[in-house]
């Protein structure tokens, strides 16, 4: 079930399934908080008091792209314009880019191209899609893969000689890593042991070996970004909510991004949900999964990926 995605997306895009024959039966709901199933609109609600609501998806689930959408709308329906969306999908570098084309200065196919667009933007294409047509901001969250591969191979250091410009592109330096539980969740993810080596900017936890690649600094650049993103959009849209949008990994458990937020800015008040199939749908134990989230979604595993792995 937890399926992640790291530094090189290599996406096949395939037509598999159609969002068109989508239903109530190929998902369950389950709120944390009440021990019980729940439904979407239950989640709108509780967000009347939250700040940000973090979706944890799977990439290739049919049923969790269609649902992030109805998430989207069922917000903007409360909330109007008191809404943006935030996506791990699109790197800060390319927010210019976005802004041309939610307001309709550029076409599609340049904004596709210009913004380096994961090859399966079709399933993140009716966020961006109702996000232009309700005149929502869409904050472009992420660090460039370049970044990451870079703070990966010879740590925050060779970050700091980066020219100044090109640190607006990343959160601010240096930036922590993950430890603890999380750390510990990395490492078993991937099936590699600690080495001696530290940060070369500080005592760190360990570095995580991919021969002299540091997982470890390039996982917690990407979240300390998304989260140092989000932060900055509030503090000058104090009043507006957030929906960031990123893989599971990310927010599972109030880790990675979700505990970065906290560090940048601890008065911000999050919601989490963690979505993705088992083959136990629909008779699901879900005190199997509470610990993920505030709200668990399984989907069902039958209905066909988005693109194959």
């Amino acid at each position: 079930m937890n399926k992640l995605f790291f530094l090189f997306f290599c996406f096949s895009s395939f037509p598999l399934f159609s969002q068109q024959g989508l239903s109530k039966t190929t998902y369950l709901i389950y709120s944390v908080k009440l021990e019980k199933e729940v439904t979407l609109s239950d989640i709108a609600d509780e967000m009347k008091d939250k700040d940000v609501l973090f979706y944890g998806e799977e990439h290739n689930d049919s049923v969790t792209h269609f649902l992030e959408k109805s998430v989207l709308e069922l917000l903007y329906a409360k909330y109007a314009g008191n809404l943006s969306l935030s996506m791990e999908m699109f790197d800060r570098d390319v927010q210019p880019v976005m802004n041309e084309y939610l307001k309709g200065f550029v076409r599609e196919k340049t904004f596709l191209k210009d913004s380096r667009a994961w090859s399966n933007y079709r399933d993140y294409r009716p966020l961006v899609e109702l996000a232009k047509e309700k005149k929502l901001d869409v904050i472009c969250a992420n660090a460039a893969g370049r970044y990451s591969n870079l703070a990966g191979r010879k740590g925050q250091k060779a970050l700091m000689e980066l020219p100044i410009e090109s640190k607006a592109f990343f959160a601010p330096l240096p930036y922590d890593t993950a430890k603890g539980a999380y750390y510990e969740k990395l490492m078993s993810m991937s099936g590699h042991v600690p080495s001696s080596k530290n940060d070369t900017v500080q005592p760190k936890a360990p570095v995580m070996p991919m021969g002299t690649f540091s997982l470890v600094l390039a996982q917690s650049l990407w979240d300390a970004t998304m989260a140092f993103s989000i932060s900055e959009y509030r503090k000058i849209h104090p009043e507006k909510k957030i929906m960031q949008v990123n893989g599971r990994f990310h927010s599972d458990e109030h880790f990675a991004v979700v505990a970065q937020l906290k560090k940048y800015r601890p008065v911000t008040k999050v919601l989490t949900i963690s979505a993705g199939s088992d083959d136990s749908f629909p008779n699901i134990d879900w005190a199997r999964f509470k610990k993920l989230a505030d709200y668990i979604i399984i989907t069902d595993p039958k209905v066909p990926g988005t693109f194959k792995e």
